[in-house]
């Protein structure tokens, strides 16, 4: 079946890993396949206690300004992923200086025409996908603004009526879905390195999705910018003191 798509059958199998732990990773992060709480999880709740502190505030320009950075971040992935595919169709104008610059590496298994061809199109894929969740990052975050524009403001126990709590709540979920789609499409830019590895060998293919799942994994599960997320300062509580000492 391999060779019907200019493929081997490695090839195919090295594919389906890389796109089985991008699903699972995906799940994982997002609080369904693990119990451990992920970093991604972690941010989620604060998006909705900033909802709830920004409710009480009767001067919003720190959230307004908060939410200018985030739009101005999703604006440059998503330009930068512009930029990346308008590489990717140069790559495909050069595929026969690639394919003699890849003859000379000492893992390269030397793809055939056609089958470099589709691995440049797969690659075109993850990119147009990382675009599109950027944008519609950058458009979630502009309705956020709105929604954020919509909360009343009051005080102390009116803060807590139902109209606030109704707009609280929306404001808090867009910010969230518009997290979500962010952090896909930053997970498609990530494993689109990955996916280098496939032009090089199938076996290079899979040594380079397993070493950015552990990257990932730690980020998301294990590192200090998580603890500081979770974590508590000494005396809060169980009286460890947390130490910027890595990511």
């Amino acid at each position: 079946m391999g060779d019907s798509f200019h493929l081997s059958t490695a090839d195919l199998a090295a594919l389906g890993f890389f796109l089985l732990v991008w699903v699972l990773h995906t799940l994982a992060s997002d609080g369904r396949l693990v119990s451990r709480v992920s970093l991604t999880t972690a941010m989620n709740a604060q998006r909705e206690t900033w909802m709830r502190t920004m409710a009480e505030r009767e001067i919003r320009i720190v959230d307004t300004a908060i939410m200018s950075g985030l739009q101005q971040g999703t604006a440059f992935f998503a330009s930068s992923s512009l930029i990346a595919l308008g590489g990717c169709f140069a790559l495909l104008g050069a595929s026969d200086q690639v394919l003699a610059v890849l003859s000379d590496l000492p893992l390269s298994a030397t793809p055939s025409r056609p089958a470099f061809q589709i691995k440049v199109f797969g690659l075109v894929l993850i990119l147009a996908f990382a675009f599109f969740k950027f944008g519609w990052a950058y458009r979630l975050f502009n309705y956020c603004s709105i929604l954020i524009g919509c909360v009343p403001i009051s005080h102390g126990e009116a803060s807590r009526n139902p109209t606030t709590e109704t707009a609280v709540w929306r404001a808090a979920r867009m910010n969230m879905l518009a997290g979500k789609h962010f952090n896909s499409g930053l997970r498609g830019v990530f494993f689109s390195i990955a996916y280098l590895g496939w032009f090089v060998d199938p076996i290079v293919f899979v040594l380079s999705t397993l070493l950015l799942l552990a990257v990932l994994v730690r980020r998301q599960f294990f590192s200090a910018a998580r603890q500081a997320v979770i974590g508590q300062p000494p005396g809060a509580g169980n009286g460890r003191s947390i130490r910027p000492d890595s990511q």
